[in-house]
């Protein structure tokens, strides 16, 4: 362990809060228990913000893997600071394989990356055919994060429901990714649940998470209920057969 790693591990278990380590276990299932030490998202980037551009986080961002859940999101949070998009993106791609469970995955979000769209979309391409759960869930993240306003294309939600996988923490995404769709682009991703284009469960799950959205009118949550309806009694059509 080096001198930065035990330093920062023992400032982050002086932050230890064992009721909050309880409750964030019970979120991460994927996750041993005993990885977590339990400190709060504000007080992880407080720690972060402090650390920033000094020697100290530099020689800790190099030191991979992490043993705890929280080492790896101080080391998301500090690549946030990142400022350079190819230094950024270098150390994402080396960060990633290392991202074992969805908070992590979901929380890293420079800003940096927004600043290159066309750039960060062959980089997403790239996550979206590694084959690794939190790589392939982050691509996706990143094409509903910056590519469903004004940059959108409707290659984009091609690609998404082309991702064939087994892997809950993915399928949860990609029903996240047309959930949000139908907010932002309905009429162009609308005919991915007419069609039935997604596999019954992301379908299902895409319906249930619009549904709740408050960004979908209950006209169009009324009609989506109906397309999960339809979709049941297609399945049972072809199961006769």
């Amino acid at each position: 362990m080096s001198t930065a790693e035990k330093t920062i591990r023992d400032r982050l278990f002086a932050l230890q809060d064992l009721g909050y380590r309880d409750f964030q276990s019970k979120l991460m299932p994927t996750i041993d228990k005993e990885t977590v030490i339990g400190v709060r998202t504000p007080e992880l980037r407080r720690l972060a913000k402090e650390l920033r551009g000094t020697a100290e986080a530099a020689e800790f961002l190099r030191s991979l893997p992490h043993q705890y859940y929280e080492e790896n999101n101080l080391h998301a949070f500090l690549l946030e600071s990142i400022r350079d998009y190819d230094a950024c993106v270098k150390e994402i791609n080396r960060f990633l394989p290392y991202v074992d469970n969805w908070a992590t995955c979901d929380t890293m979000s420079p800003k940096v990356l927004g600043k290159h769209l066309p750039e960060l979309l062959g980089e997403i391409y790239g996550w979206l055919e590694s084959g690794e759960t939190y790589t392939v869930r982050y691509g996706v993240g990143m094409l509903m994060r910056y590519f469903l306003d004004e940059a959108f294309s409707p290659e984009y939600p091609k690609r998404v429901a082309g991702i064939v996988s087994e892997e809950y923490y993915i399928r949860m995404m990609v029903a996240w990714y047309f959930a949000t769709g139908l907010a932002k682009q309905y009429d162009q991703i609308l005919p991915y649940i007419e069609e039935g284009r997604l596999e019954p469960w992301t379908h299902n799950k895409t319906i249930q998470k619009a549904v709740e959205s408050y960004r979908i009118t209950p006209e169009q949550k009324a009609y989506l209920k109906t397309l999960k309806k339809q979709l049941i009694v297609c399945l049972e059509k072809r199961e006769e057969k």
